[in-house]
């Protein structure tokens, strides 16, 4: 009970300073694009504290000298909402791979624009495809990371999703390298859930990988293996792993 009114006291201060640094956002808009985004994260920021504040839920970093100079593809597990906040606290400016339904949701989605996402129409397929690796270049030219997720969809702790390629593409085409991320936040802020459960999520960075000519298929391979053995290193002692949808246990 005490858990659920934390995590309800926690939305009470999410929401206004969401709806307050999305009209920041419009009004910022004619701003260059790393300004915005330094004044927009301070959205994370808050959202970071405040959860550690109302629901006791904090985290800590292993790796963080594996964290290349230049731009790179960052490649993360995606268990909850807690990764797209708090990877931009860790990470150098970069820009995510958002659906573009989002950017037409009325403030947020102006708010939204001013942190330089890339905007995909997911069912477009061999398209979306090509927005990422054409948009996904452009950033990383002008010193962005890109923010990839991929397995796609929020998978839970645990678990694992089909792996894309996409990320290997793009670190491919734009010379750059994949940096793997593994953490367990989903099981402190599951998928779909309002409890945010106290604790301390735990975040490791791989080494980069370096393209070096090798395959998309090679590339993913390597990033999958990593990701998901160190996920499961990182699972809290006990913790139960979800059954499937439609699988009786």
């Amino acid at each position: 009970m005490i858990t659920t009114l934390r995590s309800i006291l926690f939305y009470c201060g999410l929401i206004p300073s969401t709806i307050f640094f999305s009209l920041t956002g419009v009004v910022i808009l004619p701003l260059p694009r790393k300004l915005r985004y330094a004044v927009i994260l301070n959205w994370a920021r808050f959202a970071s504290f405040w959860l550690r504040v109302t629901c006791g839920l904090s985290w800590q970093v292993t790796g963080r000298e594996n964290i290349p100079a230049g731009p790179c593809v960052i490649m993360s597990k995606h268990q909850s909402a807690w990764e797209t906040i708090v990877l931009q606290l860790i990470f150098p400016p970069q820009c995510q791979v958002v659906k573009r339904e989002l950017l037409r949701v009325p403030i947020f989605g102006l708010g939204l624009a001013s942190l330089n996402p890339i905007a995909i129409d997911r069912s477009a397929g061999a398209r979306a495809l090509k927005t990422v690796l054409a948009e996904g270049k452009k950033r990383i030219a002008d010193g962005w990371c890109v923010l990839l997720f991929p397995e796609g969809t929020r998978v839970p702790a645990g678990r694992s999703g089909r792996y894309t390629q996409t990320g290997a593409a793009l670190a491919r085409d734009a010379g750059c390298p994949l940096v793997p991320v593994a953490h367990n936040a989903g099981v402190f802020w599951p998928k779909n859930s309002l409890r945010k459960e106290p604790g301390v999520v735990e975040v490791v960075i791989g080494p980069p990988i370096a393209p070096d000519g090798r395959s998309t298929a090679e590339l993913t391979r390597e990033l999958e293996a990593w990701i998901e053995a160190t996920s499961r290193q990182i699972l809290p002692p006990g913790f139960t792993i979800p059954t499937p949808p439609g699988v009786s246990e």
